[in-house]
C-alpha cells in the first residue's frame, strides 16, 4: 500500500441502489456518491459498475478526478457476497484503489449501527434477519428468505394478511374492515390473488404491511394479530442474539420504528440506539483493517 493512500472510501451496495462517502484519515467527508443497484444477485459486472458509478460521483464532488482512486482505501460492503464463489469472483476483480476490502451489506450495517464496535442488529424490512459480530466471530439468525424464512418482515405480514382474508371471505374467519380492503387490492376476487401469486415476489407481498400496520393502530382484531405474532418472531432474534453474549443490539430498516412499538417489554428495554449508517460501518471495516500495528 502506498503511503500516498490517504483517502477511505465507504460503499453500501444493496439490491435498491448504492451509497458511498469519501473521507480523510480524520474523518472530514469530501464527497458522495450515489448510483442504482450494487446486489452481487445482479451479477459481478452490474454491481461493480453500480459500485464505481458511486465512487466517481463522490471523487468528483471532493474535486478529485478518476486518477486519484490509488489514493484511495475502500470497503465495499455489497448485498449477495454470500453466495457460492463469489468472494473468488471478488478478488479477481482489477481493483483501481489502493485498499480494496469486501464485505457483506449486513455487516457494513452491523458495524455501522455500533461504530465499528462489537454488536448486533434485527434488520426488518422487506425480508428480516439477525446479525452479529463479537471477538472477529460472526453470528447469523434467520434470513432465510422469503416465504421460508424473513419473520416479522413486511413480506411475512403481507403474506399473513392474505391468508386471513381469504379465510375472511369463506367464513372461516370474521370479516373485518381490514379483510375487506386487503381483498379490495384485488378487486375482492380470491382468484386475482391467485393470479397475483404466480408471478409475486417479497417486495410485492410487502407493499401491503402498511395495511397491516393502519388496521393494526385502528384495533382491528385481524391485523394486531399479525402484528403481535410478527413481533413475537422478533423478539426471539433479539433474544437470541442476547443469548449468544451479544453485547448490544440494535434495529435498523424500514419497518424497525414501527415494529418496535409491538415488541416485549424486556427486549424494548435492552434495545441500543444506531449509532451510524451502513456507510459508516464499511469505513471501519477498511480503517480496522488496514490499521497500523
Amino acid at each position: 500500500m502506498s503511503a500516498a493512500a490517504d483517502l477511505y472510501l465507504g460503499v453500501d451496495g444493496g439490491g435498491t441502489g448504492c451509497r458511498c462517502r469519501l473521507e480523510t484519515a480524520r474523518g472530514e467527508v469530501l464527497g458522495s456518491g450515489i448510483a442504482g443497484p450494487a446486489s452481487l444477485r445482479l451479477g459481478l459486472e452490474t454491481a461493480l459498475a453500480a459500485v464505481m458509478q458511486a465512487a466517481r460521483g463522490a471523487m468528483t464532488e471532493a474535486g478529485l478526478g478518476e486518477d486519484q482512486f490509488n489514493r484511495v482505501q475502500a470497503g465495499i460492503c455489497l448485498a449477495g457476497i454470500g453466495r457460492k464463489g463469489m468472494q473468488e469472483e471478488l478478488a479477481g476483480w482489477a481493483s483501481p484503489f489502493a485498499v480494496t476490502v469486501f464485505e457483506s451489506d449486513g455487516l457494513g450495517a452491523c458495524l455501522g449501527a455500533h461504530a465499528g464496535e462489537d454488536g448486533g442488529i434485527v434488520i426488518i424490512g422487506t425480508g428480516s434477519i439477525g446479525l452479529a459480530r463479537v471477538d472477529g466471530r460472526e453470528i447469523r439468525i434467520g434470513g432465510y428468505g422469503f416465504p421460508v424464512g424473513d419473520e416479522g418482515s413486511g413480506a411475512d405480514l403481507g403474506l399473513a394478511a392474505i391468508r386471513v382474508s381469504l379465510r375472511a371471505h369463506d367464513g372461516r374467519e370474521p370479516q373485518t374492515r381490514f379483510t375487506k380492503d386487503v381483498l379490495a387490492r384485488f378487486q375482492g376476487d380470491p382468484f386475482e390473488v391467485i393470479a397475483w401469486m404466480d408471478k409475486a415476489h417479497a417486495t410485492d407481498y410487502a407493499t401491503l404491511a402498511p395495511l397491516v400496520l393502519r388496521h393494526a393502530d385502528l384495533g382491528d382484531s385481524h391485523a394486531r394479530a399479525i402484528m403481535q405474532n410478527g413481533a413475537a418472531l422478533i423478539d426471539a432474534m433479539v433474544r437470541t442474539l442476547f443469548e449468544r453474549e451479544v453485547p448490544r443490539v440494535a434495529l435498523i430498516g424500514g419497518l424497525s420504528s414501527a415494529m418496535e412499538a409491538w415488541l416485549a417489554p424486556d427486549v424494548r428495554r435492552r434495545l441500543s440506539a444506531v449509532r451510524g449508517d451502513a456507510i459508516a460501518g464499511a469505513l471501519s471495516l477498511v480503517r480496522r483493517h488496514h490499521a497500523p500495528g
